[in-house]
């Protein structure tokens, strides 16, 4: 499977109205993906203190089981947004690879749209259980958790979700009316060749990098 890498105007202003609406929305992407990024790590210490606290001192944390089933949904959903959004989801691009033009952007329509209906479906009937688990106060076995925040969290990245495919939607019939545009907000497919490339110029420049800070602070 080749990579796929978000394609952005090189200026990150550019690409008229579609670009505004990409980037007014990944600015919430980023700040849902944040707090997943945050929520695992703050669940990794809690599993710490949670094993040390078991091992050397006969306190564990109480509720642990509770905490994490809670969590879980928070690590898994706030990202999805962006993820789709970096073209970092899975992709089988055995066929697609080959297709180019207008071809490819209606083989890319097609997949958004059934995209578009299942997250529809799911995010319609997420929420549902989201209210019901609301209505009827579900909880946590042991700690006796609310159940309801965990269960709306999903709903609500469904729908981040949905118009991130939806902003996809307009960027490949944009394409497939005049393939010769600019591709903005939609994954550049990258060969394994292409990638490594970008990846080794990436790491190059690094290096130089770390070697010009190190030059630098040699000459005060």
């Amino acid at each position: 499977m080749a990579h796929a890498e978000f394609s952005d105007p090189t200026d990150g202003t550019g690409g008229g109205a579609l670009g505004a609406v990409d980037r007014s929305l990944h600015r919430i992407e980023k700040v849902t993906s944040l707090i997943a990024g945050y929520g695992i790590f703050a669940l990794m210490m809690l599993g710490v203190w949670h094993v040390i606290g078991r091992k050397f001192f006969s306190a564990p944390v109480f509720g642990y089981i509770d905490v994490v089933e809670v969590m879980m949904a928070f690590l898994v959903f706030l990202a999805i947004g962006y993820t789709e959004r970096l073209g970092g989801h899975i992709r089988m691009e055995l066929l697609i690879l080959f297709l180019k033009g207008r071809l490819l952007a209606l083989f890319e329509l097609v997949s958004v749209l059934l995209a578009l209906v299942v997250v529809a479906v799911i995010g319609y009937f997420s929420w549902t259980h989201a209210m019901r688990a609301y209505t009827l106060g579900d909880s946590s076995i042991d700690a006796e958790i609310p159940l309801w925040p965990s269960k709306m969290v999903v709903p609500v990245a469904l729908a981040l979700l949905f118009l991130r495919l939806l902003i996809s939607l307009w960027a490949y019939l944009r394409l497939l009316v005049d393939p010769t545009r600019a591709a903005i907000a939609v994954p550049e497919l990258l060969s394994p060749e292409e990638q490594a490339r970008r990846e080794a110029e990436a790491s190059a420049a690094l290096v130089e990098a770390e070697m010009g800070a190190a030059s630098a602070r040699e000459a005060r």
